[in-house]
């Protein structure tokens, strides 16, 4: 396909806008020849009116309609061949593995939400009247979920397919029914084309109603925060940053109707190391974990940015470090991911009571390690760190390490790594990670997100927004969905 740079508004193409933008090899920095052009407000509208006017007859196709068309965006994507996986190659850096992985991944999801929707996937619930009831007779109840409206998703820069156009945020709202506005990201937007056009064709193919699907592009803020203030905007799914998701939820949450956001903002991910543990297995775990910090060249939102342990165990840290100087430093998906990833490092290292333990310059896979005390005296020193490092934090025993656990902010996920007995011996350290997270992993390393019904990738405040959500798995469908509740209806007059 010839690449276009314009805004996808459901069956056209349109520019209306003079700002253009280039998307950038990682490797080099050099641009790639398409320009692309910034959305205006009324390109924004144009795609909100689409999809208002496309919900009414597209949350009213049977479930096999719309699993009918997850499947062809799938087929369309796969049709797209080695360009697609060139394309995202060239502009994010990973390699041809990665992104073959990955489009499996993407079609693997979409697939499974074409099944789940097969199944009685709207939580029906009946409660049958009791008209003999005294003193008063109970009323028929009908309960089950419904779609909520026309969503705005954000792509994420880190995973160019299973996080952006046709990811998980995507499809589990065109699986609910709901029309779907995409905002393109800056750093991948030739890959993004390709995908939109993907979906744009299944659209056609299968007799979507034009608007259930439309892609914007930009570079500012200002179309971001215009599209989630837009009235006709029913819910925003967003994954990046802290800051970015942060500043969308108190745009959504200030509105004159407020809208649900899903915004999955990063996370440090604690792994605790116990004792019995790092005795039997020192030189595995070193291994493994070096190779988790420094997978995708850290730039995943499980990265093992915190490690747990105690005093007694500080010795371990001398045989991480020196695994970590072994590793490779891979390309940055972006210079600006680069840079932050330099500025972060270097402010761990000026901290008072911090140590490098790594010994090559930064840019480099690095570990840093502190006390809890430290750490209770300068909470900026756990702030995550996009990019391949941790952050050691040593307790000086059970109890220490447990408290700290305990003032520890939201994340994704937590880890232990310990023997079956000493945690038997620990309940209240179990207890204390589950009140933290959205997952819990024992004697594995939390990067690799399984695409599952049961997966939670979600967790408390700051990792997200919401933390009864997840946005991986098939359960991801319920952002885009509300119940409602029909009170003494015949079952051929519900919906």
């Amino acid at each position: 396909m010839k690449l276009t740079g314009k805004q996808l508004l459901g069956n056209t193409w349109s520019q209306k806008g003079q700002r253009t933008f280039q998307g950038l090899q990682a490797s080099n920095g050099e641009a790639i020849e398409t320009f692309f052009y910034e959305a205006t407000t009324e390109e924004v509208d144009e795609a909100m009116r689409l999809a208002q006017q496309a919900f009414s007859p597209y949350r009213k196709l049977s479930n096999a309609k719309r699993a009918e068309f997850l499947l062809a965006i799938s087929d369309e994507l796969v049709a797209l061949g080695d360009s697609l996986i060139h394309m995202a190659c060239l502009e994010t850096g990973l390699p041809e593995a990665r992104i073959t992985g990955e489009r499996g991944r993407t079609t693997g999801q979409i697939k499974a939400f074409a099944d789940f929707i097969l199944g009685d996937w709207t939580r029906e619930i009946h409660d049958p009247a009791q008209p003999e009831r005294q003193p008063l007779p109970k009323p028929d109840l009908f309960q089950k979920n419904i779609p909520l409206g026309p969503t705005v998703v954000f792509g994420a820069s880190n995973f160019p397919l299973a996080f952006s156009v046709a990811g998980g945020d995507t499809m589990s709202a065109l699986a609910a029914g709901c029309p779907v506005v995409f905002k393109a990201h800056p750093a991948h937007p030739n890959t993004c084309e390709m995908v939109g056009y993907a979906i744009q064709q299944a659209a056609q193919k299968t007799g979507m109603p034009e608007g259930v699907f439309s892609m914007v592009h930009a570079t500012s803020n200002d179309i971001g925060g215009y599209l989630v203030q837009h009235p006709i905007c029913q819910a925003l799914a967003f994954t990046g940053s802290f800051r970015g998701g942060k500043a969308l939820y108190d745009l959504a949450v200030r509105r004159p109707i407020p809208i649900p956001v899903y915004a999955e903002m990063g996370s440090i991910n604690p792994v605790v190391f116990m004792p019995e543990k790092l005795k039997n297995n020192a030189e595995s775990l070193a291994d493994a974990c070096s190779q988790s910090v420094c997978l995708g060249v850290g730039q995943f939102c499980t990265n093992p940015g915190l490690l747990l342990i105690l005093k007694e165990n500080e010795d371990f840290l001398g045989m991480l470090a020196a695994r970590l100087d072994q590793q490779a430093l891979g390309t940055f998906l972006t210079p600006g991911i680069k840079k932050a990833f330099i500025s972060a490092c270097e402010h761990l290292s000026k901290q008072v009571g911090v140590q490098t333990l790594t010994s090559k310059a930064i840019p480099a896979p690095s570990l840093f390690s502190a006390s809890t005390h430290t750490a209770r005296k300068n909470s900026s020193i756990l702030e995550e760190v996009f990019g391949p490092s941790t952050l050691a934090i040593i307790a000086d025993d059970m109890e220490d390490l447990i408290a700290f656990i305990g003032d520890l902010p939201g994340q994704l996920t937590a880890t232990l790594h310990g023997e079956s007995q000493e945690l038997q011996q620990n309940p209240d350290l179990i207890d204390a990670l589950s009140q933290k997270v959205g997952r819990i992993l024992l004697n594995g390393f939390p990067t690799g997100v399984e695409v599952s019904k049961a997966m939670v990738h979600g967790g408390p405040f700051p990792s997200t927004t919401d933390s009864r959500s997840t946005s991986v798995g098939t359960q991801a469908i319920y952002r885009f969905t509300r119940p409602i509740c029909f009170q003494n209806f015949p079952s051929e007059l519900i919906p």
